[in-house]
């Protein structure tokens, strides 16, 4: 039995925290920023509304403040969303955590001064000065993790051992781990994943997402080998698989399928989705200025053509 803090209260944190506790952990859960969230975790129902099912009671809610960062702990899971990270990166680097930590988070950041793209994780070891860091990513609709149906991950550390520790303490019937020493091209796929699949979405025709999703993947190896990471991991979890399930049913396929049929991004979320975060289009903002500058654009049509779309508020044209 262990002690595992989840920071971060939204689907993905909180349905993370089931197979957690069937393998007999003890697991808290904290959110820093969302009161709907706060509100639903600390009832006595633990009715999570984004979630539309009850929280097991034994898991346990904090209120965030800095204290909590101070107990002991044997895993420390972040799920906080892209723009959460450099504050908790930075809350953990002032109590100079030695706790191993365990990142949900998908996407990508871009150091302006360096001209460099970096990788959530490599944030942490580079600017937050923690150590033990691993990844977690994959193929996984958090409503569907909390209803314990059959789930595939991945979890990637250059360090083996400490990813199949980790995967000890998670890994369920219904929640399968596999295991990566591949980080950088783990964490790449299942960032640059968002943005395609808002391209694959607007094909919104079979026979125009199909080929759209082979485009997509041929400029995903691309972008793999660019920053070094592993061919083979674009058919792994994090790859291939975490395309499939973000086109055929996520956020970003969503927005995507608004673009294909004419609307600008801000039409279309004001008018379909205005409650809804939009990953992709959060990861093309934050990299276009890294892509513009350093990568062959005649490489990567596609995403190409929707950065400047996005960019400019433009509708997005596809490419055959």
């Amino acid at each position: 039995m262990k002690k595992i803090l989840i920071i971060g209260g939204g689907a993905m944190g909180s349905a993370f925290s089931i197979p957690c506790l069937e393998n007999n952990n003890k697991v808290t859960i904290t959110e820093p920023y969302n009161k709907f969230f706060i509100k639903d975790l600390s009832s006595q129902k633990k009715f999570h509304s984004s979630l539309k099912l009850s929280l097991p009671k034994k898991l346990k809610f904090k209120n965030y403040t800095k204290n909590i960062l101070n107990e002991k702990f044997d895993l420390i899971v972040i799920a906080l969303n892209l723009s959460g990270i450099d504050f908790i990166g930075k809350e953990l680097k002032n109590i100079n955590l030695k706790t191993p930590v365990l990142i949900l988070t998908k996407g990508l950041k871009y150091d302006k001064k360096k001209n460099k793209i970096l990788t959530i994780s490599e944030l942490f070891k580079k600017k937050f000065n923690i150590s033990s860091v691993s990844v977690l990513k994959g193929p996984c609709l958090a409503k569907e993790l909390a209803k314990k149906k059959l789930t595939s991950v991945v979890v990637a550390n250059k360090n083996i051992k400490s990813a199949k520790w980790i995967g000890k303490l998670i890994s369920t019937k219904y929640y399968l781990v596999e295991f990566s020493k591949d980080v950088i091209g783990v964490e790449i796929c299942s960032a640059i994943k968002n943005i395609y699949s808002m391209i694959i979405g607007a094909g919104n025709d079979l026979n125009t997402s199909s080929g759209l999703f082979q485009k997509s993947l041929i400029e995903m190896k691309y972008l793999v080998k660019y920053f070094r990471g592993e061919n083979s991991t674009i058919l792994g979890l994090s790859g291939v698989g975490d395309l499939y399930v973000s086109a055929a049913g996520g956020r970003n396929s969503k927005m995507g399928s608004y673009l294909g049929k004419g609307f600008t991004f801000k039409s279309a979320k004001k008018k379909f989705m205005p409650k809804d975060t939009v990953e992709g289009e959060q990861l093309a903002k934050e990299i276009a200025p890294f892509i513009f500058k350093k990568i062959d654009k005649k490489r990567i049509p596609l995403m190409i053509g929707l950065m400047r779309a996005l960019l400019n508020n433009k509708k997005f044209k596809l490419i055959n």
